[in-house]
């Protein structure tokens, strides 16, 4: 498990050419879970970009895959916002990272990857969220709840199929067999979704530990009456232990207090 960044309350990031900004807060953290020896997720908290990573592959390397990737997303964190060209080149890196580090009954082993990523396209300030495996984000704003990523998944495409249903996907007996990953066989081909960023917008990153515990009603319901992302982390880490807590659990929740596009700010009216 690597955990790297530190909550904040209230950090705004500025782009110097134009002057736009977006003031966010947020917060992380993570848990073994109660059945498991090992916690093999990391998350990085590297504003502009954040990240949570779920490793996997036994001979308790899925650590060490988890571990390559935040590390080099790590290392985008700077002033300012973005660049999506660097964020590919760093999970191009993280493979050869990972290829130097297994051993050779470790080669197996592989990271889902999942984030967003503040940027700015043209005048429109947007998060680009990106994702490789089973890992999500969500979103919340107003009255609109959603998962913003697509599992590379076997029951996802199930699903798409309208082979199962999405309830009856979470019992599925190949629920944790995922189609893509970043390791050292494949090449990391994130896919992205563009969310424009919007005051009042709440996001979570989180692995599979918490959706196989917690049903979206049941993330929509403390996404939307936690006053604050550390309450948010809290409550839902919580939620999901006393569920049950089969897998490493790892989120990061992060909230848009303010953006200002040219002369124009918008904020969260006070409650």
């Amino acid at each position: 498990m690597t955990a790297l960044g530190q909550n904040s309350t209230g950090t705004t990031v500025v782009d110097t050419s134009t002057g736009a900004s977006v003031t966010l807060s947020w917060a992380a953290g993570t848990d073994v879970g109660n059945h498991r020896a090992n916690n093999e997720d990391s998350y990085a908290i590297a504003c502009p970009v954040f990240a949570v990573a779920d490793g996997m592959g036994g001979h308790s390397a899925g650590d060490i895959a988890s571990d390559c990737v935040v590390q080099r997303i790590a290392g985008l964190e700077k002033p300012g916002f973005a660049d999506l060209d660097a964020l590919e080149m760093a999970l191009a890196m993280s493979v050869v990272d990972l290829r130097n580090k297994l051993t050779e009954d470790q080669q197996g082993a592989g990271t889902t990857v999942t984030g967003a990523a503040l940027v700015q396209e043209g005048d429109q300030l947007q998060w680009a969220v990106f994702n490789i495996g089973d890992s999500r984000v969500y979103v919340k704003l107003d009255e609109t709840f959603e998962q913003v990523t697509v599992d590379h998944s076997v029951v996802q495409q199930l699903v798409d199929a309208g082979t199962i249903t999405k309830e009856e996907a979470d019992y599925h007996p190949h629920a944790n067999v995922i189609t893509r990953a970043v390791g050292i066989i494949d090449e990391p081909i994130p896919d992205y979704v563009a969310l424009p960023v919007v005051p009042g917008m709440r996001l979570l990153l989180c692995s599979d530990g918490l959706t196989k515990e917690l049903t979206d009603v049941g993330i929509e319901h403390f996404l939307t009456n936690a006053p604050t992302v550390e309450d948010a982390v809290s409550e839902l880490m919580n939620a999901a232990l006393t569920n049950s807590g089969r897998d490493n659990v790892t989120l990061i929740v992060i909230d848009v207090i303010a953006v200002t596009v040219g002369h124009t700010e918008s904020s969260v009216s006070p409650a």
